[in-house]
């Protein structure tokens, strides 16, 4: 589909301080992808994508992912309308992780729960050890049963 390719990985001054780009990808062939949004910074949400995927993020300039879950590719967005459309992609030192700096389409909210990021809940430590979740991220921007027809 893209014809998009990446350098073969160099020496370790060529990725850590180079000018190509030679993503490493784990043993099952991913990458982390933390995705913010453009304008803020807040983070959205972290997925992950295979060599494919990221072709396609660059060649469309559109958000890709490959669902670990589901084993196949993911257009964000394709569903609900909220089109992750890519301003910039970083690489790290190592070449290992990403961050895609986005502008959401639609409602833009990112989470398929509703809310605007996926990181909406904040963990909190009792005084007697014990851990739990609070609300952090403000108001569900959509349901999802209007978008998915489930929850």
């Amino acid at each position: 589909m893209c014809n998009t390719h990446f350098e073969n990985r160099g020496s370790k001054s060529e990725i850590e301080t180079g000018l190509g780009f030679m993503p490493k990808f784990d043993a099952d062939g991913l990458i982390a992808a933390v995705v913010t949004d453009a304008d803020t910074n807040e983070v959205l949400m972290v997925g992950y994508m295979n060599a494919e995927a990221l072709r396609r993020t660059i060649d469309t300039g559109e958000a890709w992912y490959w669902s670990r879950s589901r084993q196949s590719y993911w257009k964000k967005g394709e569903t609900s309308g909220q089109i992750q459309k890519v301003r910039e992609i970083l690489t790290d030192c190592d070449q290992d992780a990403l961050v895609v700096k986005v502008k959401v389409e639609g409602n833009g909210a990112t989470c398929h729960v509703g809310y605007q990021s996926c990181f909406f809940r904040k963990i909190e430590r009792a005084d007697d050890g014990s851990v739990s979740l609070s609300l952090s991220g403000g108001e569900r921007v959509y349901d999802p049963e209007d978008v998915y027809g489930k929850k």
